[in-house]
């Protein structure tokens, strides 16, 4: 039988210019994995992205959500994984110590960095605070992450262990909002001697997560909607400044209920036990999205090392069910495997 991608819902309409000038229109098409409605079925109990994470905990605590290869002696080992109760306990940590910088519902949260379970959790931690995540990448260019830190007005800034020289080339011009920068991984005593001098603070992963331990509960989760802003993404900008785009929390569970919708109806499902690689920009909507299905499935999310020349290696180390690509790394792969 011929598969049918599109349905109609409404006839055209011919020029009607007595009419106050209305031109003609062809007939409206929508997808038919969703019968023809103009949006997914709601899934019960999703108001936010916090939502997606924090029922997928209940659900599913114990298993596995986030892993990454073990590093000996300059060598990749196999992967090693935190269950979703134990990222979650890290994200009320950082939840914490993100209130406790003075940062509410409404103010603005930069991460800056490759793919990680860092990155997931500093995320996490925004959505169940209400706090609007905006996601920088350096492929904007070399003055882009000054003009973004400025332009969203961000608070605070999450940034990989290796990028933070890039931050603090930032300095003093974004410190008319950035205050605190917290680093994935260590910090050096010049760059803390730099943002202080600059009046701003400067933590460590484990110091920031120490930092809010024992002060969850002094900081409660605000009510979220449906209409609150999540996140703010950031255009290329190749026709000027890069132009931030305001991404609600329905916008984003309607796409999870898309894409469950879809997957339905050509017989596939995403289970607990299915695996993905995160490689593709996490400061894309694309990765965003599907991460937040996996994450909504308590399915397990496996990082690569952030070399693309080790992909191939990452998912036949990790074993992906599932992989998302795009043409380009598609075309990489295929050449580095008929060499």
């Amino acid at each position: 039988a011929t598969r049918k991608y599109l349905v109609q819902v409404a006839e055209g309409r011919e020029a009607a210019p007595e009419e106050g000038g209305a031109p003609s229109a062809g007939p409206v098409y929508r997808c038919a994995a969703g019968a023809g409605g103009a949006s997914p079925p709601a899934v019960p109990g999703l108001e936010s992205c916090w939502d997606i994470f924090r029922l997928s905990v209940e659900k599913y605590p114990g298993n596995p959500m986030m892993g990454r290869r073990e590093i000996m002696d300059g060598k990749a080992g196999k992967y090693t994984w935190v269950t979703y109760k134990e990222v979650y306990d890290t994200v009320i940590k950082v939840g914490a110590s993100i209130r406790s910088c003075g940062i509410n519902k409404g103010g603005r949260c930069g991460i800056y960095g490759g793919n990680s379970p860092e990155w997931v959790v500093s995320m996490q931690a925004c959505n169940a605070h209400g706090i609007y995540c905006v996601p920088l990448y350096d492929t904007l260019g070399a003055g882009a992450i000054e003009f973004i830190l400025c332009h969203a007005e961000v608070e605070i800034a999450f940034v990989e262990e290796k990028k933070i020289g890039e931050v603090l080339k930032t300095l003093p011009n974004a410190t008319k909002f950035l205050k605190t920068i917290v680093s994935f991984g260590k910090v050096s005593p010049d760059q803390k001697e730099k943002v202080e001098q600059n009046g701003l603070s400067i933590y460590s992963w484990s110091e920031f997560v120490l930092k809010g331990d024992g002060a969850e509960e002094k900081y409660e989760l605000p009510p979220k909607e449906k209409a609150d802003i999540c996140t703010i993404m950031y255009t290329s900008g190749t026709t000027g400044d890069p132009k931030g785009v305001l991404i609600s929390n329905k916008s984003i569970i309607t796409i999870v209920s898309a894409v469950d919708e879809f997957l339905r109806n050509s017989n596939e499902q995403i289970r607990e036990d299915d695996v993905y690689i995160s490689y593709l920009p996490l400061a894309h909507i694309f990765d965003r999205v599907i991460e937040e299905v996996f994450i909504h499935h308590g399915a397990s999310i496996g990082f690569w090392r952030g070399d693309v020349k080790l992909l191939v290696e990452d998912i036949g180390e990790l074993k992906p069910t599932i992989f998302c690509a795009v043409p380009r790394v598609l075309d990489r792969i295929y050449g580095g495997t008929s060499r």
